[in-house]
Formats: structure tokens, sequence, C-alpha cells
């Protein structure tokens, strides 16, 4: 029964609307997900696109047209064509070693940049900083420090004059004797 409410119901939604007597709100028109200076962007990209495709066609015919003409095959003998044949074979055989020795060479650097890669990824990965800690320091904390600092430096001062007094006492002839003297 309830079922039959809600169907009559809508029905009736249905015919009122078509009739104009309910007057539904217009639906608001979505919004174009590319904004229209990507839509440019895109279109211009697309141009240039379309260019360089009809500049690389021009290119190609060009190189087919430098690099063998049209064969005329009209009117030649059995020797002749043989002779063609040859000849279209070396120049097949040459292309295809230029090509092997190119495909080489890009194979090298391709190899070459991927080990390269590796290395700079191996030395950021090193030199990696460690996170350091905040450590407070106290004024008295800090004086013992720099008076245990300047102990040591003092302390490797006065072994520095010793050593100059003692390279002073041995040098000259004295020296020379006192180290004699020892010996024996």
């Amino acid at each position: 029964m309830n079922y039959d409410i809600c169907h009559v119901s809508i029905n009736i939604l249905f015919y009122l609307c078509s009739k104009g007597c309910i007057n539904r709100s217009p639906q608001p028109k979505p919004k174009p997900k590319i904004t229209s200076a990507r839509r440019l962007l895109l279109n211009t990209a697309l141009e240039m696109l379309k260019v360089e495709k009809q500049d690389k066609e021009k290119e190609r015919e060009q190189v087919i047209s430098e690099r063998g003409p049209l064969l005329k095959l009209s009117g030649l003998s059995v020797q002749e064509l043989q002779h063609l044949c040859r000849d279209l074979h070396h120049k097949i055989d040459v292309i295809d070693e230029e090509r092997y020795d190119t495909a080489f060479k890009v194979s090298k650097n391709d190899k070459e940049i991927q080990e390269m890669n590796q290395k700079i990824y191996e030395m950021k990965s090193k030199l990696k900083r460690p996170n350091l800690k905040r450590v407070k320091l106290y004024a008295e904390h800090m004086l013992s420090v720099l008076l245990a600092n300047l102990k040591t430096v003092k302390k490797e001062e006065e072994k520095k004059r010793s050593l100059r007094k003692n390279i002073e006492a041995m040098s000259g002839m004295e020296g020379w004797k006192k180290l004699f003297d020892v010996g024996q």
C-alpha cells in the first residue's frame, strides 16, 4: 500500500512538472575541469605538435629522396638489374652498420648515465646530516669546559718550549759532546 502511494505521488509530480505547474530549479552548469588559460596552452601545444609532425614528415621525405632516388626498372636487362640489386644490398649493409654503431653508442651512453645517477644517489644518501640535539649549557658548565681547554693548551705550549730548550742545548759542539759522552 505504501508502494502504491509513493508510485502515485511520483507520477503526479512528473505530470505537474511536464505541464509547468511546478518550477524546477535550473541545474547549475558544471564548472569546466580545465581553465581557459590551460585550454589555450593545450591548444597551442597541439598546434605546435601538428607543425612538428609535418616538419618531421617533410624531413623524412627529403632524406629518402637524398639517400635513394626512385628506381627506374623499366627497360633494364637482367645483368643491369643484378648489378642494381648488388648496389642496393651494399647500401643496406652500410646503413645497417651505421644503425648498429649508433644503437651501440646510445646504449653505452644510457649505461653511463644510469651509473652516474646511481653514484649521485649513493653520494646523496651518504651525506645525510644527522639530526642535532639541542644541548642546554649553563654558565658554570661552559666556564669549566673553557678552563679545561685552556689547561690543555698551556700544557701543549710548555711541551713545545721544553722541546725548543732541548734542541737549543743540543745544538753546537757542546750538544754533540754530550751525545758522545752519553753513548759511552
